[in-house]
């Protein structure tokens, strides 16, 4: 995708960081573009490892405190993982995470008709809600065809028997 594409994005992106009183520093964003870009959820080692042939001067260190610092201003937000490593995207549409337990991946999804209810009136007792999102744990279409794959018995070669009747 062309950064064209992402232009409004960038452009909140800019607001929120002068407002914030941060630099848009060209780590800062390259770093937000690498995750408007990416589908797959990635983790802060897995942004460095794609960012780091571009930025060589970049560290896993100013990584997570990039991360850190987009979060505190809800640039991003950070899906929690089966296998406890936490998983960035950039907040651009609302959504839902579907979460593989058996390979790790993280899917979108929408659930509008869950976006349109209304919070149980108890909460307000326990505090403000920021936000609100799902999470489902399960296994994902293509490791469940896998496990059918294995779990199915081998079919036997069966040789035919020939007899001659002479």
């Amino acid at each position: 995708m062309t950064t064209k594409n992402f232009q409004p994005q960038l452009q909140h992106f800019e607001q929120m960081c002068k407002d914030a009183g941060l630099k848009v520093t060209h780590q800062r964003l390259e770093i937000y573009r690498e995750l408007l870009g990416s589908l797959d959820h990635p983790s802060a080692e897995t942004l460095y490892k794609r960012l780091e042939k571009r930025l060589p001067a970049l560290s896993l260190d100013t990584v997570y405190r990039t991360l850190a610092t987009f979060e505190k201003l809800c640039l991003i937000h950070r899906v929690e993982t089966v296998e406890s490593q936490a998983r960035y995207e950039a907040l651009t549409t609302r959504h839902h995470h579907f979460l593989c337990d058996t390979c790790g991946q993280v899917f979108d999804f929408a659930w509008h008709s869950f976006d349109a209810m209304t919070l149980p009136s108890g909460l307000a007792e326990i505090g403000a809600v920021a936000r609100t999102s799902v999470v489902v744990h399960g296994t994902c279409a293509a490791c469940a065809r896998k496990d059918q794959q294995n779990d199915t018995p081998e079919q036997a070669v069966v040789q035919p028997i020939i007899t001659s009747t002479r």
